[in-house]
C-alpha cells in the first residue's frame, strides 16, 4: 500500500518561496561579437567604426548588408576588404565569392591592422581636442559672425570601442591571414560559363547557394547543429552580384529575361542567414541596373542597404564644396530587429573619404568660407558702389567709403 502524501512532502517538492531568480537568456559567447544595447541581437563589427555607428552599433548576426557599388568599384571593394579583415582578426571563418577575380587575390589585399596606434583607439576624443586647438589658432581668421556658431561634430563614432582599425596603405601579413579558415567560390572554377537553369535562379547563383549550404552545414554554423563549447561566426562576402559575369542581364537590358534570378537567390540567402550563425555583405553594381523597380526589390530583400557615390569622373570631383571628401554615402535601408522603431543616428548629409590610413564616414559639413583667407570686397568694387550710391544722397567718393 502506497504511503499517503502528506503536506510536508508536498512542501518539500515545491519551492518554499515564490520569489525565484529570473534567469536571462544567454547569447552565444563568440569572440568578436557582443549583444546590441538596442535590441539584444548578437552583432559583429563591419571593420569600419563609423559604418557600425550608422547601422546601430554593428551588423547583426543572421542579417544581410547590401552595398551599392561606386562607378569604378574602388571604395566598395575597400569596405568589403574591411569586413573580411575584421573577420580574420576576430578568428571568424570567411566565405568569399566572386566572378571577376580569384577570391584568393582579394584576400591578399586585406588591409593591415593597426595594433600599436594609441591615437587611433580614440578617434572621437582626438578629433575634438584637435578641433579645439585649431579653433584657438584660427579664431582671428574667422569672421566675427561665425565665431559664436555651435561646432559641428563631423566624426561618427560611439563612446565604446568595437572592432579594429586598419592601415589601407599596407597589406595584412601572410601569417595573420593564413591563420583564419577561408572558403572561396570562384565562378570560372565551378561549371565554367554560367547558363540559365530551368528554375527561376541562374545556374551560377544556384551553385553559389549550394556551396554556401555545404559550408554552413559542414562547419556547424546552422541551428540544427548540436551545441558545442566553441561556436564561431561565418562571414560571407559576395562581390558584384548581378553583373554580366554572373550570367545575369540586369545591367544589359531594361526588361531583363532573368529579372528574378538575383531576388530568388537573395530569398534563399536570407533563409540561410536567419537559421545560422553567419552574416553577409553583398556588393551590387546598382548604377548599371537600368530597371529601378528591380533594384528597389533587391534593396527591400536586404536588412541593411547603403550606396556609395564616388566623385571620380564627375563634376563634384573639382567642386570646391567637396574638396575634403571622396564621395557621398546614402543610407537606403536600416534594420528593424526585435522592435517596431529603432533609434538610429541621422542619416542625412553623409560623406566618406579615404585617408592615408583609414576609410571614414563623416557628416558632410561645408565651411562658411571656401577660401583659406577671409574674403573681402576689393576697394575698387567698394568705390564703384559708393559712386552708385551718391545718387541717393551719399557723400562718399571713390577714395572714401563706409567700411563695416
Amino acid at each position: 500500500m502506497a504511503a499517503p502524501v502528506t503536506n510536508s512532502s508536498m512542501r518539500s517538492s515545491v519551492n518554499p518561496t515564490s520569489f525565484q531568480k529570473k534567469t536571462r537568456s544567454k547569447l552565444v559567447s563568440i569572440p568578436g561579437t557582443r549583444p546590441s544595447v538596442q535590441n539584444g541581437q548578437l552583432i559583429v563589427s563591419t571593420g569600419v567604426t563609423s559604418l557600425d555607428y550608422l547601422i546601430g552599433g554593428g551588423l547583426a548576426v543572421g542579417t544581410l548588408l547590401l552595398i551599392e557599388e561606386d562607378r569604378y568599384d574602388s571604395y566598395s571593394r575597400t569596405v568589403l576588404k574591411y569586413f573580411l579583415a575584421e573577420g580574420v582578426l576576430c578568428g571568424h571563418e570567411l566565405f568569399v565569392a566572386s566572378a571577376q577575380e580569384n577570391p584568393d587575390d582579394l584576400l591578399q589585399e586585406l588591409p593591415a591592422p593597426i595594433l600599436d596606434d594609441i591615437a587611433s583607439h580614440q578617434p572621437l576624443e582626438q578629433q575634438m581636442q584637435l578641433g579645439g586647438h585649431h579653433a584657438n589658432q584660427d579664431s582671428m581668421k574667422i569672421a566675427w559672425r561665425y565665431q559664436n556658431l555651435p561646432k559641428v561634430q563631423t566624426a561618427l563614432a560611439s563612446s565604446s570601442r568595437f572592432g579594429h582599425y586598419y592601415d589601407v596603405s599596407k597589406t595584412m601579413e601572410p601569417e595573420i591571414r593564413q591563420a583564419a579558415k577561408c572558403h572561396s567560390f570562384y565562378l570560372p572554377q565551378h561549371g565554367g560559363e554560367p547558363s540559365a537553369a530551368r528554375s527561376r535562379m541562374l545556374e551560377s547563383y544556384s551553385a553559389l547557394l549550394t556551396s554556401l549550404q555545404d559550408v554552413i552545414h559542414r562547419g556547424g554554423f546552422d541551428g540544427a547543429a548540436p551545441p558545442s563549447k566553441s561556436r564561431n561566426v561565418l562571414r560571407i562576402g559576395l562581390h558584384s552580384l548581378g553583373s554580366p559575369l554572373w550570367g545575369d542581364d540586369l545591367c544589359c537590358r531594361d526588361d531583363p529575361r532573368h529579372g528574378h534570378a538575383l531576388t530568388t537567390f537573395l530569398y534563399g540567402l536570407r533563409a540561410l542567414l536567419r537559421s545560422s550563425l553567419s552574416v553577409a555583405v553583398v556588393t551590387v553594381p546598382a548604377h548599371l541596373i537600368q530597371n529601378r523597380a528591380l533594384m528597389s526589390s533587391i534593396t527591400r530583400l536586404c536588412d541593411n542597404a547603403v550606396a556609395l557615390e564616388s566623385f571620380k569622373g564627375s563634376r563634384k570631383e573639382t567642386n570646391p564644396l567637396y574638396k575634403d571628401y571622396h564621395g557621398l554615402l546614402h543610407v537606403r535601408q536600416v534594420p528593424h530587429l526585435n522592435c517596431l522603431v529603432t533609434e538610429l543616428p541621422d542619416h542625412k548629409d553623409l560623406a566618406f573619404k579615404l585617408k592615408r590610413k583609414q576609410f571614414t564616414i563623416e557628416r558632410l559639413h561645408l565651411p562658411p568660407d571656401l577660401s583659406e583667407t577671409a574674403s573681402r570686397v576689393s576697394r575698387a568694387d567698394l568705390a564703384g558702389a559708393a559712386m552708385a550710391g551718391s545718387a541717393c544722397g551719399s557723400t562718399a567718393s571713390g577714395n572714401k567709403h563706409l567700411d563695416f
